[in-house]
């Protein structure tokens, strides 16, 4: 086979440097025919950009302070809400005393009425002696007549019914403390005690030494924003009593306030332990005031339960008065008789309504006659 035509070595490599050379000057002439594309346009500099003006601060949002009430006077009060004492005991006594001679049927039935009505065993008999007694001496006495007068004498207006709070202006730290089982509307009183003593223009600060209940503090709190009565309190639910009341008490001498409040937890489960707490407050206030004031807080709808209350705290605290709540509506107002007889403290202020300023002084005579129907 004649293999002559096929090329030797240096005759390839000539052959293939003589192709790229006529590749690349057809590529150069094809690429001067193509017209360049236009360079890319950079993107505009952030420094190029119209300036904006610079916005103006928000002026601050000033938080608005709630609104200071001015509690209304305390001298009339009762006068304005005795009328919602209930009158169903004074009532069902007249109808007994209006039949004319009484025979003994007519004294078992005054009896029961007065038991009936929350009177008590001991009180109702003090008060049956002294109306046999009185219609003895006048058979033909005007009914109404003999019984406000028996019933005067068992209520007594002579007890002095005053805060022993000092006097404003006094320069002295007078304090209180106020106890009462947890439900009979403790803390309101608190809240609604404070506001008498605006009223009467005292500087008062409030002890929350209720820890125990959670809402306790904050619902005293409200009670002293709505009068600018500054709440001392602790943020963690069951803290030391004694502590609270005690940081209470040192706020109020340093603030030079003239009355301190320190609502109190109300438990009964243990006496023992209801004392020891009670008697541990007592005795932290009374390094910077000796308390002048313990004021048991009672539900005047509980009937004989209040009188078991009554006389619990009775044994456990020094009380030196009574604040009887929901006297209004379904009480019968025979309490008022009983805890005073049992206690042998006077009730020194009356729950008369919800409204923050429907609790009043107590008025023996006054009492008397809403019960009569005068």
């Amino acid at each position: 086979m004649d293999v002559a035509w096929i090329p030797g070595d240096n005759d390839l490599i000539v052959a293939l440097v003589t192709s790229l050379v006529v590749l690349g000057g057809v590529g150069a002439a094809l690429a001067g025919k193509v017209r360049k594309a236009p360079p890319r346009e950079a993107p505009p500099r952030a420094d190029d950009a119209p300036v904006a003006a610079p916005e103006a601060p928000a002026a601050p949002v000033e938080e608005q302070a709630p609104a200071v009430e001015s509690p209304e006077a305390v001298d009339h009060r009762f006068g304005r809400l005795r009328r919602r004492v209930g009158t169903g005991l004074g009532q069902s006594l007249l109808a007994i005393f209006r039949r004319g001679s009484l025979s003994q049927d007519d004294w078992d039935e005054l009896e029961e009425t007065l038991l009936m009505a929350d009177v008590g065993a001991a009180a109702t008999d003090e008060l049956m002696a002294d109306l046999k007694a009185r219609v003895k001496a006048d058979p033909d006495g005007d009914p109404r007549t003999l019984l406000r007068a028996a019933l005067l004498d068992v209520v007594d207006p002579s007890l002095d019914r005053g805060l022993a709070l000092g006097e404003a202006g006094d320069g002295a730290l007078h304090s209180a403390i106020v106890v009462g089982v947890n439900g009979v509307g403790k803390t309101t009183t608190v809240g609604k005690l404070a506001r008498v003593l605006v009223a009467e223009e005292r500087s008062v600060v409030l002890g929350a030494a209720d820890t125990f209940r959670a809402a306790a503090a904050d619902q005293l709190e409200t009670w002293g924003s709505r009068v600018g009565v500054p709440v001392v309190r602790s943020h963690v639910d069951g803290a030391d009593p004694a502590s609270v009341a005690f940081e209470a008490a040192d706020r109020a001498r340093s603030e030079q306030a003239e009355v301190l409040l320190v609502d109190t937890a109300g438990r009964l489960q243990n006496k023992q332990g209801l004392m020891d707490e009670l008697g541990k407050i007592v005795r932290v206030v009374s390094k910077v005031s000796p308390p002048s004031e313990v004021l048991l807080v009672l539900d005047a709808t509980t009937g004989q339960n209040g009188l078991t209350q009554a006389r619990v705290f009775g044994q456990v605290a020094p009380l030196t008065g009574i604040v009887l709540t929901k006297l209004d509506g379904t009480a019968k107002g025979g309490i008022v008789l009983a805890v005073q007889r049992e206690l042998g403290v006077p009730v020194k202020f009356v729950g008369l309504g919800e409204g923050a300023d429907d609790l009043a002084p107590f008025d023996a005579a006054g009492f008397v006659d809403s019960l009569l129907g005068e």
